[in-house]
C-alpha cells in the first residue's frame, strides 16, 4: 500500500509537471492506470487488510458492496490500460513515420473511453445479479455468489467476466509485444552488420575498442527481450494466480486454503505498485521530470534558508550600528 501510493502520486507529480509528457498520446492511458491504481490502494487494499486482520466482512453491506464493485471494475481497467499501452507502442515501433496520425490524444481518449465502457459492464451486471459482496477465501469485497442454485449461472459469468478481461489483454499484449521484438530484432540484425562492416574495415583498431564494440552490440540484442519480458512477466506473474484460482474454485473437488486465496489477491494488488516502476518511473521523460520536481523543491528550501539566514545577520548587525 505504501510504495503503490508513493509511487503513483509520483507518477501523477511527473504528469501535472511535465507538459512534454502530458502531450503525448500514452499520458492518457497511463494517468487513466495510475488513477485507477491510486482508488484501488485507497478503497480496496485497506478493506482487504481490515479482512484479513478480523477474519470477516470489514464494513457493512453497501460499502463492501461498492468496494467489490470497485474492485471488478479497476481490474478490468488496469488490464485494459496495459493492452491499450502496448497498441500504442506497437503503432510508434512498427510504424513510426505515421504514428502521430495514426494516434493523437483523441484516439487515445476514444480508447480509455471504451475501456471504462468494457470495464463498467461486468461489475454493472454483477450488481444487478447480487453477486458482489464479501468474500471468505480472499478476506475481500469482490465478485461472490452464495445461492447454490446460480452456481451454474455464476460459472458462465466468471468464465466470461475473465476470458474478456484477463484473456483478451493478455493476447493482446502477446500479439503487440511479439510484434514490437519482431522489428526490433530486425533493426538489431541492420546495426549489426553495419558495425561488423565497420570493425573489418577500422584495421587499426584498439582491441578494447573492439571489444566495447561487440558487448553494446549483445546489450543491443538484450534490451528489448528484457522490457518485453518485464511487461508481459508483471501481468502473469500478478494477475494469473488471482484468475486460475477464481476459476478453480468453481470446480469443488479443488480444495483451495484461505492463505493461498489471500496470497493471490495481494498478487493482483501488487500490480498497482509496479507498474509506475515498468511503464513510467524508469523513462527518460519521467526521471527528468522527477529531478526538475526535486531541483525545485531544494531551490526554495536553499532560498527559505539563506532568506532566514540573512534576516537573522541583519538583526545581529543592528544592535552594533545603534
Amino acid at each position: 500500500m505504501g510504495v503503490s501510493l508513493l509511487s503513483n502520486a509520483l507518477v501523477l507529480l511527473c504528469l501535472l509537471h511535465s507538459a512534454d509528457i502530458r502531450r503525448q498520446a500514452p499520458a492518457l492511458f497511463t494517468l487513466n492506470l495510475t488513477c485507477g491504481n491510486l482508488l484501488c490502494t485507497v478503497v480496496n487494499m485497506p478493506l482487504t487488510l481490515a479482512g484479513v486482520v478480523a477474519q470477516r466482512q470489514p464494513a457493512g453491506d453497501r460499502l463492501c458492496r461498492l468496494a467489490a464493485f470497485l474492485d471488478t471494475f479497476l481490474a478490468t481497467n488496469s488490464m485494459l490500460s496495459m493492452a491499450a499501452l502496448s497498441i500504442d507502442r506497437w503503432v510508434a515501433v512498427v510504424f513510426p513515420l505515421s504514428y502521430r496520425a495514426k494516434m493523437r490524444l483523441r484516439d487515445a481518449a476514444l480508447m480509455v473511453a471504451y475501456t471504462w465502457l468494457h470495464a463498467l459492464t461486468f461489475p454493472a451486471a454483477a450488481l444487478a445479479l447480487s453477486w458482489l459482496g464479501f468474500h471468505q477465501l480472499y478476506a475481500s469485497c469482490t465478485l461472490c455468489s452464495r445461492r447454490p442454485d446460480e452456481r451454474l449461472r455464476f460459472a458462465v459469468f466468471t468464465g466470461a467476466f475473465h476470458a474478456l478481461s484477463f484473456l483478451l489483454s493478455f493476447v493482446v499484449l502477446c500479439c503487440t509485444y511479439f510484434k514490437v521484438l519482431k522489428v526490433a530484432r530486425f533493426h538489431c540484425k541492420r546495426i549489426d552488420v553495419i558495425t561488423m562492416q565497420t570493425l573489418v574495415l577500422l584495421v587499426d583498431i584498439h582491441p578494447s575498442v573492439r571489444e566495447r564494440c561487440l558487448e553494446e552490440q549483445k546489450r543491443r540484442r538484450q534490451r528489448a527481450t528484457k522490457k518485453i519480458s518485464t511487461f508481459v512477466g508483471t501481468f502473469l506473474v500478478c494477475f494469473a494466480p488471482y484468475v486460475i484460482t477464481r476459476l478453480l474454485e468453481l470446480s469443488s473437488a479443488v480444495p483451495i486454503s484461505s492463505h493461498w486465496g489471500v496470497l493471490s489477491k495481494c498478487l493482483a494488488y501488487s500490480k498497482a505498485a509496479s507498474d509506475p516502476f515498468v511503464y513510467s518511473l524508469l523513462r527518460h521523460q519521467y526521471r527528468q521530470s522527477c529531478k526538475e520536481i526535486l531541483n525545485r523543491v531544494l531551490h526554495r528550501r536553499s532560498l527559505r534558508s539563506s532568506g532566514l539566514s540573512g534576516d537573522s545577520h541583519s538583526q545581529n548587525i543592528l544592535p552594533v550600528s545603534e
